[in-house]
C-alpha cells in the first residue's frame, strides 16, 4: 500500500483490463492512460502513456491524499484500486465487459464496454472525474455532445464512443469532469461504449452493470478453471495465463507481445517500438505453454490463425503480422508526441516484419509439431511444414537479422542456426513416425548434419569457452541457453555449462536478471526479464533443481504488485523498461514453471535427440 504521488507514473504502477479484443492500462492512481478501440493496434482513444499532455486519459480519483492498494479479483481481470484517506475508504473497480457468445445473444451486450464503478465503504470521499478522450494520437480533441438519457456522444468518423453514468458530469476545455462526494453505502458507475456497427448498443445502467460484472467475472473463472497447473507458484502461472488471453485476439486467435508501443528499452532513449502485432517467434514457447496448461482450444486457435497468417507470404515467412494474419502498418514516426518520459520517437508500426529472421521457421514448425503431438497434420499444413524445411535447407546458411532483431546488420546468428537445426529435426521426428511426407528425408538429415558441425565447429568460441552469439563472434548472447532448449545439447554437457559460467559472469548482474547479450549493456538497456526464465529452464534441465528454483523466485520477484512483467527490468532500481505487458515474459513465467514440475515429475524429455 502507497500514498498518491505527484511524481511520474512508472511503467510498472499499471494494470491490465480487457475483453479479447482491446486492453486498457489503468495506474495505480485510477488513470487510465492507454486504450485503443476497436483493436490492439487502432489508434488510442486515450494515450497519456506516451504524451501526458495532448495523449488523453480518464481520470477517476480521490480529491485529497489517499494510501493506495490494488488486486485483480481472484482468477480474473477484473481491477479492484482501493484508496483510503482519513475521511473514509473507496473501492474502484474497472473491467471490460465480456462473457460468452451464447450469452451475449439473449442480453443488451455492447460491441465493446469499459465499466468503472467506485463504491465508498466507510466514512466520504471527495472524488474528481476527468474525462479527456483523443483521437488520431493526441492530434484532435473530439467534440463531445450531450444527448440526454443517452449520454455524452463522440462521432469518430463511423463510430460512435458514449459515456454514461448517473454522476452529473460537466463540459471542460478538453473534456468532461465531475466533482462529488460519495458516503459510505453509495456507489457511482460509468459505462464507456464503443460502436463501429448501428445501431449502437448502450447497456442499461443500475443493476444490469451489476450483472456484467458477475458474468465477466464467471466467464474469467470459468477460463482460469481449465488450467491444469497446481501447486508451486500456481498464483503467478495463472495471473500469466490470464495475461496471456488479454493479449489474444479473440475472433483470429493471435496473441500480440504487448498492448503498447514506444514504452521505452532505455529511458530517454530512442529504443523505442511499437509491439501491438504477433510475431511468429513466440509461436513455439505459445503452443507449448497453452498446451501444457491445459488450453487446448486457445492452442488450436492459435496455429489456426498461424496457418492463415503465413498463407499469403510462405515460403518467406514475415516476421511479424497483425491479428487477422496480414502485414503490419509500415513502420512511421508520431512527432507530435513526446513519448513516455520524453523517450522519442513514438513508432507506429514495426519495420521489423520486414526482416530476415531465419530463427522463426524453427518456432513456426517446432509450435506445429507440438501441436499435432502423434496425429497426422492435415494436407495444408504438411504443405507449410514442407516449405518451411525446403527454405532452410536453401537459406540456412545466410545471414540474417538475429532474433533480436538488429538493425545496423546481417550476421551469422547461432540461434538462427540453431532454429535451422530445430525445422530440420522436428520435421524428421514426424518423418520417422509416418506424420508427414512428401520430402527428400536424406537431404533434410544432410542439411540437419550440416548445421550441426556449423554450430560445434564455428559458434563454438574455444578462447570464450562459450558458444557465443553468432559464428566467428566473441560476444556472449543468453540465447545460448536454448540450445539445451531445444534439446540440440544437453543441459549438463560440458560445453553448455561452461557457456553458462560465462553468461553468470558477463551478462548476470545480481540474482534473478539477466542481459540479453553484451552489446545490451553498452546501449545501457535494462535486464531482459524472459531471459531470466530461461536460466531457470536451463538449470533445472542440468539437474540444479536448487538453483533453478533461487533465480526463478528471484526473478518472480521483480513482477509488479499485481505480478505483470514488462520487457525489461532496470538493474539498479528494478523498474520496468519496454512495453507493458510482454507477452513473451509471462510466456517464460509459465514455460520455466512448466519445465520444473516436469522434471520433478520425471515426466521431462531431457536428452537431445541427435
Amino acid at each position: 500500500m502507497h500514498g498518491v504521488s505527484t511524481s511520474a507514473v512508472k511503467i510498472q504502477d499499471y494494470a491490465i483490463i480487457g475483453d479479447g479484443r482491446s486492453a486498457a492500462l489503468i495506474s495505480n492512481r485510477g488513470s487510465i492512460d492507454w486504450l485503443c478501440w476497436p483493436r490492439f493496434d487502432s489508434a488510442p482513444v486515450f494515450g497519456a502513456i506516451v504524451d501526458p499532455k495532448i495523449g488523453g486519459q480518464w481520470s477517476i480519483r480521490p480529491a485529497h491524499d489517499s494510501q493506495i492498494s490494488r488486486r485483480y479479483l481472484d482468477k480474473t481481470n477484473v481491477l479492484q484500486t482501493t484508496f483510503a484517506s482519513e475521511t473514509g475508504k473507496i473501492v474502484l473497480t474497472d473491467f471490460m465487459s465480456v462473457t460468452s457468445e451464447g450469452t451475449k445473444r439473449t442480453l443488451l451486450w455492447p460491441e465493446h464496454e469499459i465499466v468503472r464503478q467506485i463504491k465508498c465503504d466507510e466514512g466520504k470521499v471527495a472524488l474528481i472525474i476527468e474525462f479527456n478522450p483523443r483521437l488520431d494520437y493526441g492530434r484532435t480533441a473530439p467534440k463531445i455532445k450531450n444527448a440526454g438519457a443517452l449520454g455524452w456522444r463522440t462521432d469518430i468518423a463511423t463510430d460512435l464512443l458514449t459515456l454514461r453514468s448517473a454522476v452529473d458530469l460537466k463540459q471542460a476545455s478538453a473534456g468532461l469532469i465531475a466533482k462529488f462526494v460519495l458516503k459510505a453505502g453509495e456507489t457511482a458507475s460509468f459505462s464507456l461504449t464503443f460502436s463501429e456497427e448501428g445501431p449502437a448498443v448502450l447497456p442499461p445502467l443500475g443493476d444490469s452493470i451489476g450483472e456484467r460484472l458477475n458474468l465477466t467475472i464467471d466467464w474469467w473463472r470459468k477460463w482460469a478453471a481449465q488450467s491444469n497447473y497446481h501447486g508451486l507458484y500456481e498464483r503467478q502461472v495463472i495471473r500469466s495465463a490470464l495475461a496471456l488471453k488479454l493479449l489474444s485476439y479473440a475472433p483470429s486467435g493471435a496473441i500480440i507481445a504487448a498492448p503498447t508501443t514506444s514504452l521505452p528499452e532505455r529511458i530517454d532513449g530512442d529504443l523505442n517500438w511499437d509491439y501491438r502485432f504477433a510475431w511468429l517467434r513466440d509461436a513455439a514457447f505459445t503452443v507449448h505453454t497453452l498446451f501444457g496448461l491445459g488450453y487446448k482450444d486457445d492452442a488450436e486457435a492459435f496455429v489456426n490463425w498461424l496457418l492463415h497468417a503465413t498463407n499469403l507470404t510462405r515460403p518467406r515467412l514475415c516476421v511479424s503480422y497483425d491479428v487477422f494474419g496480414e502485414r503490419p502498418l509500415r513502420e512511421r514516426e508520431a512527432a507530435h508526441l513526446d513519448g513516455y518520459l520524453s523517450s522519442r520517437p513514438v513508432r507506429i508500426g514495426n519495420a521489423a516484419s520486414e526482416q530476415l529472421q531465419l530463427d522463426i521457421y524453427g518456432e513456426v514448425v517446432e509450435a506445429v509439431c507440438y501441436f499435432f503431438g502423434q496425429e497426422e497434420p492435415d494436407h495444408e499444413m504438411q504443405k507449410m511444414l514442407r516449405q518451411c524445411g525446403e527454405y532452410v535447407c536453401d537459406h540456412w546458411q545466410g545471414p540474417d537479422n538475429g532474433m533480436w532483431e538488429e538493425r545496423d546488420k546481417l550476421r551469422h546468428y547461432t540461434h538462427s542456426r540453431l532454429m535451422c537445426w530445430v525445422t530440420l529435426d522436428r520435421l524428421i521426428e514426424m518423418y520417422e513416425c509416418g506424420r508427414i511426407r512428401g520430402f527428400s528425408i536424406e537431404k533434410f538429415k544432410q542439411t540437419r548434419a550440416a548445421i550441426r558441425r556449423e554450430i560445434e565447429a564455428h559458434a563454438w568460441n574455444s578462447k570464450l569457452g562459450a558458444y557465443a552469439q553468432a559464428v566467428g563472434s566473441d560476444v556472449i548472447d543468453a540465447s545460448a541457453l536454448l540450445l539445451a532448449y531445444h534439446r540440440f545439447e544437453d543441459a549438463d554437457s560440458e560445453r553448455m555449462q561452461a557457456t553458462h559460467r560465462q553468461i553468470r559472469e558477463k551478462l548476470i548482474p545480481r540474482i534473478g536478471l539477466v542481459h540479453r547479450n553484451e552489446q545490451s549493456i553498452h546501449r545501457r538497456e535494462g535486464a531482459f526479464a524472459l531471459c531470466s526464465f530461461w536460466e531457470t529452464d536451463f538449470l533445472a534441465r542440468s539437474g540444479r533443481l536448487d538453483e533453478a528454483h533461487e533465480v526463478y523466485e528471484a526473478a518472480l520477484s521483480f513482477a509488479n504488485d499485481v505480478d505483470l512483467f514488462g520487457e525489461e527490468i532496470d538493474p539498479e532500481t528494478g523498474d520496468a523498461l519496454g512495453n507493458f505487458p510482454q507477452a513473451f515474459t509471462h510466456l517464460g513465467v509459465i514455460n520455466a514453471a512448466l519445465t520444473l514440475r516436469d522434471i520433478e515429475e520425471g515426466t521431462h524429455k531431457l536428452k537431445r535427440t541427435s
